[in-house]
């Protein structure tokens, strides 16, 4: 009798199991380094949780081109994306779409840093003392860190990067971008505006050795996306909920870790701008 009972019970949990709600699964580009962006995400994990009433985690990956295939993959179901890696993922996944983003976002810049000892001071625009000087963007996949700041280059220059440079690289992230140009490794590098203030504010950068020459016009940027099978997923409205919890996030420490002052809605036409440019530059078909 006992055996029955026990058995019944395992058959009722294993069924209980397969019809327990999925996980709710998110990441995030990896604009800075993998240890400050799981201290960042964990927090936002654990206030979505509670939040949204479901199991949620949070994923990291190790490139900006993996945060997109995860998202294409149903890996992840939400993603903080930047403009460009947002247009590309959304094209992947019929329905998706911009959720929202940081009051900041629709206002973003770039900035172009420079090792004292190119003799670069501030401008207005793009100077032709860069020329002959190494040069270092962010990720590949980078709107500030390397969509925006090429297209003003080619604008500048009439001419590729790797023309105007006597070396191109790319550091990864904006903060190794930081470090690569405050040690002398590039002259000149391009950088997320908001990781350069950051860092400068934490005092992670020796501004004697490195400063800004110059920043890009404002352009539309980072946007939480979600896949456009949510609600079949979460059941109706799920979409929504996901929408006013991440605009409701006033919490100031989850807010700083962005940095962001808050989030308000954001629609997918708000990135036609990136996905413009990114055509002209040759980094969408």
């Amino acid at each position: 009798m006992i055996k029955h009972l026990l058995r019944a019970f395992a058959l009722m949990c294993i069924a209980n199991l397969a019809h327990a709600a999925p996980a709710f699964v998110f990441t995030a580009i990896p604009d800075q380094d993998e240890t400050k962006l799981q201290q960042r995400f964990q927090k936002v994990a654990d206030y979505l949780q509670e939040q949204l009433e479901v199991d949620v985690r949070f994923v990291p990956v190790k490139s900006y081109a993996s945060a997109i295939t995860a998202f294409r993959n149903n890996q992840v179901q939400l993603a903080w994306f930047g403009g460009l890696s947002g247009v590309k993922a959304r094209e992947l996944v019929a329905g998706s779409k911009a959720v929202a983003q940081g009051v900041e976002d629709p206002e973003f810049k770039t900035y172009i840093i420079a090792h004292k000892s190119t003799g670069l001071k501030p401008a207005d625009k793009l100077e032709d003392g860069l020329k002959g000087k190494t040069f270092t963007f962010g990720s590949k996949g980078s709107t500030s860190g390397r969509l925006m700041p090429e297209f003003h280059l080619r604008q500048q220059f009439a001419q590729a990067p790797e023309e105007t440079f006597s070396r191109v690289g790319f550091s990864g992230n904006h903060s190794r971008t930081i470090a690569l140009v405050e040690s002398g490794a590039y002259q000149v590098g391009a950088v997320n505006y908001q990781v350069w203030e950051s860092a400068v504010a934490e005092g992670k950068v020796d501004t004697d050795a490195v400063s800004v020459i110059w920043q890009t016009p404002a352009y539309p940027d980072y946007q939480w996306t979600v896949r456009g099978d949510l609600d079949a997923l979460f059941g109706t409205g799920f979409t929504e909920k996901v929408s006013q919890v991440l605009i409701g996030m006033n919490d100031p420490e989850l807010l700083a870790s962005f940095p962001r002052k808050g989030f308000i809605p954001a629609v997918n036409e708000d990135y036609e701008p990136i996905r413009q440019v990114a055509k002209q530059v040759g980094l969408l078909d």
